[in-house]
């Protein structure tokens, strides 16, 4: 059993990757911040529980992954909410903050791997079902292993496996998709 007065010292070198996972699985820092603070207040409250020489960092992320889906699960339930005011503050940052205006801050290469990289692969991982994004975020972001993978999301091993795979697929053809639109994969070439 590990002692709570030293939850501190052993939990917070890992707040920045878990606020980096639940920005993955949330889209939005203010719900990755609320998400991982929920996550730190519920790890500590059940710091008591977690047995010393296991994987912390794999405790954690059960505990970010399980809060997250069951926010995701609730959400689910409830209609989509807008504040007017919202709405109003959102036209005029756009309205102040342009393109053009924003596009002048960055060079022509980050702008340029950004448009035709970076955010045709984030919108291939985020368009992963749920019940396979997590997986291929867990594994190939973070680095966990199958076994910790099936330990934070609760299941098999081989539903991990499963998943994970088809997972992978699913990304592989969106991916090849988005090559193919940008001219980017020779003539007659496969698809995988």
């Amino acid at each position: 059993m590990a002692d709570q007065a030293n939850f501190e010292r052993d939990a917070m070198p890992y707040v920045g990757q878990l606020y980096a996972a639940a920005m993955r699985m949330t889209r939005n820092p203010a719900d990755a911040e609320d998400l991982v603070q929920e996550t730190m207040l519920k790890a500590y409250r059940a710091y008591d529980t977690f047995q010393e020489g296991t994987n912390l960092k794999a405790w954690l992320y059960r505990i970010l992954t399980n809060t997250y889906i069951n926010r995701y699960r609730k959400a689910q339930r409830r209609p989509t909410e807008t504040d007017l005011g919202e709405v109003e503050d959102l036209y005029l940052y756009r309205r102040l903050g342009s393109e053009d205006t924003a596009d002048m801050a960055r060079s022509a290469e980050d702008q340029l791997l950004e448009g035709l990289v970076e955010s045709d692969i984030k919108e291939a991982v985020e368009s992963l079902p749920e019940h396979f994004r997590l997986p291929v975020l867990l594994a190939d972001l973070e680095g966990f292993s199958y076994k910790e993978i099936a330990e934070i999301l609760e299941i098999p091993i081989g539903t991990v496996m499963s998943r994970l795979h088809r997972g992978r697929k699913q990304l592989q053809r969106a991916l090849w998709e988005y090559a193919s639109r940008r001219g980017l994969v020779p003539e007659g070439a496969d698809a995988p």
